[in-house]
């Protein structure tokens, strides 16, 4: 169940090879004037850690200081791990605790849906970006992340949607992490300005494609630079496995192991493993692809109800 199956399209790979340092150099005859500034962009900010977690206070700040519009629409209450999970109760309870800020107790999806219908109501945001998230959403951790749910919410109702998470694969350190996140939200504001100047009047993204963007944890104080930024894919690893143990009262003892295999090549985490910036195209739905379909068309040719 891969969700990021989407090839990021050629200016995409530019623009993240252009923040990695690595564009390929144009030769000019004449010095090209400078781009005309992008307009600031209405941001609805979204988390799993709740609405009051360092990570999207952070990324408030930071977004807000860069010039943007931003509205924190988040649960109130930590959700990490719900995934795309939304709209399963009959009653939702939301408080408005401050200006540019409501809490929904409920996932990060029914924040998303929410925001979209109540607080944007009549205009839809610019862009959801849903973290920075506490530790990181690569291979089978997508997956299963109330991060990137939130980021899927906005793609399935058309809005353009970035999933920011901090992290590296090993057991997070949590003062190191927390420091990690000021350098995730530097990345992801040049990120947005580079998408929003190539943008111009248009779309800042293909429709219906999201990104996944992974910011590794570099140094023992979590403060250092990455080594650079990376187009990739969901590595297909689950990375934690389920660990029952029987109480022998019918109850079972739930926990989880690290099985970390070796990764990838080109994926999410061979990149933040080697302290790279990981950023994966995704998709709102699960298709798989022409040929995945095609393979279905010939396993089921022939069969009758």
């Amino acid at each position: 169940m891969r969700r990021k199956r989407v090839l990021p399209p050629a200016e995409l790979i530019l623009c993240i090879a252009a923040l990695a340092g690595t564009a390929p150099a144009i030769a000019s005859p004449r010095p090209v004037p400078a781009p005309t500034p992008a307009a600031p962009l209405r941001i609805l900010l979204t988390n799993d850690d709740g609405y009051n977690a360092p990570g999207i206070r952070k990324a408030f700040e930071r977004l807000t200081a860069a010039g943007h519009d931003v509205t924190i629409v988040a649960p109130l209450t930590n959700q990490s791990g719900t995934g795309t999970k939304m709209l399963s109760a009959p009653t939702i309870t939301v408080r408005h605790p401050e200006p540019k800020v409501w809490a929904v107790d409920g996932t990060p999806g029914d924040s998303v849906a929410f925001g979209l219908s109540e607080v944007f109501e009549g205009r839809a945001p610019d862009l959801v970006v849903s973290g920075t998230n506490f530790g990181p959403n690569v291979a089978g951790l997508a997956t299963h992340s109330g991060t990137v749910g939130g980021a899927v919410a906005a793609l399935e109702s058309g809005v353009p949607a970035i999933a920011l998470s901090t992290g590296g694969v090993a057991a997070p350190d949590p003062v190191a992490t927390v420091n990690a996140m000021a350098p995730t939200v530097d990345f992801a504001v040049k990120l947005i300005d580079r998408l929003r100047v190539r943008a111009k009047s248009g779309p800042l993204l293909p429709k219906g494609v999201g990104l996944n963007v992974n910011h590794p944890v570099v140094g023992a104080d979590g403060k250092g630079t990455a080594a650079g930024v990376a187009a990739t894919f969901q590595d297909p690893q689950t990375i934690l496995a389920p660990d029952f143990t029987d109480s022998g009262d019918g109850t079972w003892k739930v926990g989880v192991t690290v099985d970390l295999r070796p990764p990838a090549k080109g994926g999410d985490v061979e990149a933040v493993s080697a302290n790279r910036i990981a950023v994966s195209p995704m998709n709102a739905n699960w298709n798989t692809g022409p040929a995945d379909q095609a393979v279905t068309s010939a396993l089921i040719a022939g069969l009758r109800p």
